[in-house]
């Protein structure tokens, strides 16, 4: 569970950063959220080969123990943001596939079968690609693996601390949050783009 710990820190901190109205805490703490990048994490090591390769690996979804957990969901987070934060911290990108990774169930199926579209013929499953140097992009896949992992085991709502983080941001997201009687405005965010987070994929 370590790895998730790691990402539920990170998004707390992420919170007090767009929240707190001091500049001089919110650019220290944006420099300690800031993933470490490939060229610094080379840079701490030494030098490198030079070398980008491109790796991919799947994970599975238990849907078959597990039939009416929404997975899909507690992955993609409020509008995406759990995955978005999942490839920025681990500088991959996450794919979630097969069948039920498309809201619409009529579309899906209307898609099935189409050229893209294939992955609709097999389970549900997460695939992550990492293009990286080759110094690295191993280590990178597995973070991005454990991480995964731990997101996809399911938890009793009573102890699931990572669900109320996302429904917590669901609410300021809509403006909702109300902070020791102190109305959040709907306008405010808990999220920037320093990180140069993406859409989530879920298909395509």
């Amino acid at each position: 569970m370590l790895a998730l710990w790691l990402l539920e820190e990170y998004f707390l901190k992420e919170q007090l950063m767009q929240m707190d109205g001091n500049h001089g805490f919110k650019s220290e703490m944006s420099g300690m959220l800031r993933p470490l990048s490939a060229q610094n994490w080379l840079g701490s090591q030494g030098s490198s080969s030079g070398l980008i390769v491109k790796r991919t690996i799947r994970v599975d979804i238990p849907v078959d123990k597990y039939p009416n957990y929404n997975f899909v969901g507690r992955l993609l987070g409020p509008r995406g943001n759990s995955l978005k934060r999942v490839e920025a911290n681990t500088e991959c990108r996450v794919l979630i596939r097969g069948r039920g990774s498309i809201k619409d169930p009529a579309k899906e199926e209307m898609m099935r079968g189409k050229p893209g579209y294939e992955h609709l013929n097999e389970p549900l499953h997460i695939l992550v690609e990492g293009e990286l140097p080759v110094e690295i992009v191993d280590a990178r896949l597995i973070q991005a693996r454990e991480i995964l992992e731990d997101l996809l085991k399911p938890m009793d709502e009573s102890q699931d601390y990572y669900k109320k983080h996302q429904l917590r941001e669901l609410a300021m997201l809509n403006g909702t949050l109300r902070e020791e009687g102190s109305p959040m405005s709907g306008s405010v965010s808990p999220f920037n783009n320093s990180l140069g987070m993406k859409r989530a994929k879920t298909r395509g």
